[in-house]
């Protein structure tokens, strides 16, 4: 299989963009995924996929993190945690209960570690929600490599 033209059909697949966070006990850390997903209300948990070329998968074993949803706004902070950084960006950090998170965000979601599983050049985290909160506002997302916004309407 071509894993590029694979890469490509996925990039046909709209995504939000979240910054995975954590506390590495040396400072912060993040990186940015749009692989995230829902997986149960009860027990209420969510899945992160993560490279296993990165070096954020050590971070995240057995640790609390927090994915936080982008804003609209918000997409030099994806970029920067995505390994492009721009030395101007400032960071603003929150210490949650559990783990540290990006001010600002669209939502963010607190876990603490559930269980992990082989996902072949991935490892799948998933984590137990223990705290959450959001806010109305428009989504940072991806789409065939490019960032865009999907506009929040009320009903």
């Amino acid at each position: 299989m071509n894993t590029r033209e694979f890469r490509y059909c996925m990039g046909c697949f709209a995504t939000g963009v979240t910054v995975v966070t954590c506390d590495t006990g040396d400072g912060y850390h993040g990186l940015t995924a749009n692989s995230f997903t829902s997986v149960s209300l009860n027990p209420p948990l969510v899945l992160v996929s993560i490279d296993r070329k990165t070096k954020a998968l050590e971070y995240l074993k057995n640790n609390a993190f927090t994915i936080n949803i982008l804003a609209d706004h918000q997409g030099d902070l994806a970029m920067h945690f995505a390994g492009r950084p721009k030395e101007d960006l400032e960071i603003n950090w929150v210490q949650g209960d559990q783990a540290p998170r990006l001010e600002d965000s669209l939502a963010f979601i607190e876990c603490v570690p559930w269980k992990e599983y082989d996902g072949g050049d991935h490892v799948l985290y998933l984590g137990e929600v223990t705290n959450f909160k959001y806010r109305d506002g428009n989504a940072l997302t991806y789409f065939k490599g490019q960032f865009s916004s999907l506009p929040y309407t009320t009903k």
